[in-house]
Order: structure tokens, then sequence, then C-alpha cells
């Protein structure tokens, strides 16, 4: 069987994407562009009501191409609208678990023209599902998955409904799994899941997130471990000194903000305010000098003011971020803000968003300037006519010539940035 398959949302869907390929390489079937395939995928993601018009859209377009492929919808978004999937024609409807049955389903739809509907209730899900963590043939990095399902209960996300309780994967699994993926090469582990903070919470004995980092950077000794989105109520001086002294962390940390406003930030149920916030920025930057903060920030909320926004602008810019992404608030039906008074129109969102963004975009240029003259670890992935590109262990995309540099990690002397990039000589 020829697939393709589409990946829409979080890194937790690109390592549930991964293991689908992994899976339906092990079974002999083959990756292949779209215009080429007999089957088409979308893992689909719901955290806005754009991504599920997203993911509607890329199993439209895919089923478009590829006339006459069976079709299959997984993740977020079929989880929560599968009759809306089935209904767009989609030959396979699963939701956001069970993705070795998904594929026994994909076969059975292919081989045997059965198609199938099975979506399950992600809140009688008791263990996290066993997927091997790491990547499809080629690539640098590898995802490990400690973590599904969320319990924060933010008022704008579906993803709790979607994804059911937390659960966790044991300590003695995550060192296991570590050491395997350091045994096979791989330069980088990207520790993610649907909301790592809250790690271990489920576990006997109650570890922690700094345990499972801990057990995961000292199985994988040759590897650098790049750990996904963090709440900033877990980090403490005891966090930061643990992380420090693991000494294959990489210094580029994910905080969710989500807001630079606390009224805003407690309508949104949020479990921090911005002093908390601020805190943990400065403190890590204590401890890893020159790190590159990011975060997600949400504009135009529901009973947003212009001077909340205004208090919003000023607290991103205090922050000095490295990046952002910037999501204009989009009503997503079934959550507690979609309900809420004080809906901003469109126009209206779009103009913060913009306001947002350049903002985003001049300490983004600015944290970038401050790396030239300085040398950083760079693990290369892809080259263009002679000149390599990858990422520095602070998470800034490097450009520099070289050959046969795949996979190697190498110490690179920054001498200009533009466009987004840093150029740079290899030392």
């Amino acid at each position: 069987m020829k697939y393709t398959i589409i990946t829409l949302g979080c890194k937790v869907n690109q390592f549930e994407t991964a293991a689908i390929e992994n899976m339906l390489s092990e079974r002999g079937h083959e990756a292949v562009k779209s215009g080429e395939a007999e089957a088409v995928i979308v893992n689909s993601c719901a955290v806005t009501a754009e991504s599920g018009r997203k993911s509607r859209q890329a199993l439209r377009r895919l089923m478009g191409e590829n006339p006459g492929a069976i079709s299959a919808v997984c993740g977020c978004y079929s989880q929560v609208s599968a009759k809306e999937a089935e209904e767009i024609g989609a030959d396979v409807v699963f939701g956001s678990g069970d993705r070795a049955g998904f594929v026994d389903a994909l076969e059975k739809a292919y081989f045997e023209k059965k198609p199938m509907v099975n979506v399950d209730d992600p809140f009688l899900r008791t263990h996290i599902e066993a997927l091997p963590s790491g990547a499809m043939d080629g690539r640098t990095r590898a995802h490990m998955k400690i973590v599904d399902g969320c319990d924060n209960y933010c008022s704008y996300c579906i993803i709790p409904y979607a994804r059911g309780h937390v659960r966790s994967m044991s300590l003695d699994k995550c060192a296991e799994e570590a050491a395997r993926l350091n045994g096979e090469g791989f330069g980088e582990i990207v520790v993610t899941g649907i909301e790592i903070s809250s790690y271990g919470k489920d576990l006997p004995g109650s570890p922690s997130l700094k345990d499972a980092i801990k057990a995961i950077a000292s199985a994988a000794p040759d590897a650098r471990i790049h750990i996904g989105s963090l709440e900033p109520t877990i980090i403490d001086e005891d966090f930061c000194a643990m992380l420090k002294s693991l000494g294959n962390i990489c210094p580029h940390f994910h905080l969710a903000l989500q807001s630079g406003c606390d009224k805003t930030l407690k309508n949104m149920n949020r479990k921090y305010d911005t002093a908390r916030f601020y805190a943990a920025a400065e403190l890590l930057r204590k401890t890893f000098p020159d790190c590159s903060l990011s975060a997600d920030l949400i504009v135009g909320f529901p009973g947003e003011s212009e001077d909340d926004h205004g208090e919003a602008m000023a607290f991103i810019e205090k922050c000095a971020f490295a990046s952002m992404h910037i999501f204009p608030y989009s009503i997503r039906p079934g959550t507690v803000a979609a309900k809420m008074d004080g809906q901003l129109d469109k126009a209206t969102k779009t103009a913060r968003a913009k306001q947002a963004q350049s903002i985003a975009s001049r300490m983004q240029k600015e944290y970038l300037e401050s790396m030239v003259g300085k040398t950083l670890s760079v693990l290369f992935e892809t080259e263009k006519d002679g000149v390599w590109c990858g990422h520095s262990d602070n998470y800034c995309e490097v450009c520099a010539q070289g050959d046969n540099l795949h996979g190697l990690m190498k110490n690179v002397k920054i001498i200009s940035a533009e466009k987004g990039k840093l150029i740079g000589i290899i030392i």
C-alpha cells in the first residue's frame, strides 16, 4: 500500500505520526507524495476552531489529489468531531488513541474494503499508549512522548476532552526509551507530551517531571535533551539547578504564557500570574545565560479590553522572548470561553495579532543579533547547494558551508544574522 500522511498541530502529533509511519513501514507499506497514494491519512488537530478547519481542508485536499484512494483521519479533531470527519467521506475515523488499531483499520479498509469508525471515550483511558519513541529514517532528532492527557481545563481549550486525564510513562520506561534512542545515534531527544509539567501525578509514588528528565538525560549521555512546553509554576531554583547539573539539557525553554495580562490569565483559568511567569523566566536566564525563551500568546480573548491588550504587549516586551507563536483567539465550541460574554470581532483580533507579531519579530531579530560573535553547538539536518542548516542547542536555525554534515553536531562561530537565521563558520 502506498500512502501519504499530513500532520497538523503539536509535537505530540509529530511523535504519533512517526509511530504510525514506523508501523506502516514495518508492515511493508511505502510513503509516497500526494497524487501517487492508495491511502491518504490526516493526523488532525483541534486546539482551535481554525485547526479543525485546516484538518477538514487537508482531508478534502488529499482525497481530491488522490482519487480512488482510501481516506483516514485520526487525532484530536476526529476525536471531538467524529461525525463531521465521517460526513466528509473518510473511510477510517479514529480519535486520539490506539494508533496500532488505527493502522490495523487502515489495512482492513485497503485490503478488504471495510470502512471503520472507532472513537472511544478518552476519559476511560487509564494508561499511556505504548508507542516506540523515535523518528523515521533520515531524521536527526527523536521525539519521546512521556505524558498524554491534561487536567488543567483552561477555559479556551478542548484538549482535555480530546485526550482525557493525565497518563504518564513510567520512569523505567523513560530511561529505557532514552537509552535506546541514544544507542541508535539520535543527536537530540525532544521530551514531549500533552502537558509534561503534570508528569507523574498518576504514577505510584508521584514522581515529578524533574525525575523524568533526570532519568532521560542520564540514560542518553550522548544526546542533547530538548524539553517541551513547561508551566512556569514548576520552575524554581531546585528545578533549574537540576537541569544545569545534567550537562546535556538544551538551553531553549518554551513557557506556556497565553496572555501577559493578569485579568485575562484569570479568565483563561491559568494557574499563575505575570509575576510568577516573569520570575520563572528570569530564573532560567540566570541559570542558562544566553538561553532562548519562547512562548505562545493568545490575543483577543473574550473580555480583553484595549488596556488589557496593552498590558500584555508591555509584558512580552519585558520578557524579551527569542520567538513567539501568536494566535488570535478562535472560538472553540465545547469550551467555557466559547460561551463567555465580550467576544471580540475578527478585525480587532486580527489587528491585535498583527501588533503582537510585530513586537515578536523585532524581539527575535534582537535575540539573533545577540548571538553574533558567539559559538553555538549545531545539529545539522539539511543541505542545499553546499550550505548545511540545522538547529543550535538554543534552537536557532544556523547555516554554514560544509560537507556530509547530516546528523553531525558541530561548533559554529556565528558571523551574522539574516532573515531569521544565523550564518556561521564551522570551527
